[in-house]
């Protein structure tokens, strides 16, 4: 459920509690829906589950792909940032795969970010289809 890379400073506790809000609200969200719905579904409801917590979340936020000295918009969009420091990528499929986790953490790297949750509603038990990342 928890990756990383070694080395890594530890979050902020403040981004921490913004995180600890998003896995709260995602199993909320799973609660109510349960598994088999398309991830725009999951991602609408669980952005307003998240702002009637009172959090701060914009939905499709494009971020520029940095390459080199230039930053190339090329449509790479975060399904959910919240409070402008947790990145949120959701998915409704069979199963996470090393892929995912790569999106997450390029996205991650090109935001500046440095907290993100992969979440898979496609799930049962939704803590299977939870992942936490750090950069």
């Amino acid at each position: 459920m928890h990756e990383g890379h070694d080395g890594t400073e530890p979050v902020s506790a403040s981004v921490e509690g913004v995180g600890r809000g998003v896995v709260d609200a995602a199993f909320t969200v799973h609660r109510a829906l349960g598994p088999g719905l398309l991830e725009s579904v999951y991602e609408a409801c669980l952005a307003e589950e998240l702002r009637g917590r009172g959090l701060r979340v914009e939905r499709q936020v494009g971020i520029p792909v940095a390459y080199g000295d230039v930053k190339v918009d090329v449509g790479c969009r975060l399904d959910l940032l919240v409070e402008d420091r947790v990145i949120v990528e959701i998915k409704a499929i069979d199963a996470l795969a090393s892929i995912h986790s790569a999106q997450l953490l390029t996205y991650l790297r090109f935001s500046g970010a440095r907290l993100g949750y992969l979440i898979n509603f496609n799930t049962v038990l939704l803590k299977n289809g939870l992942r936490r990342l750090v950069l």
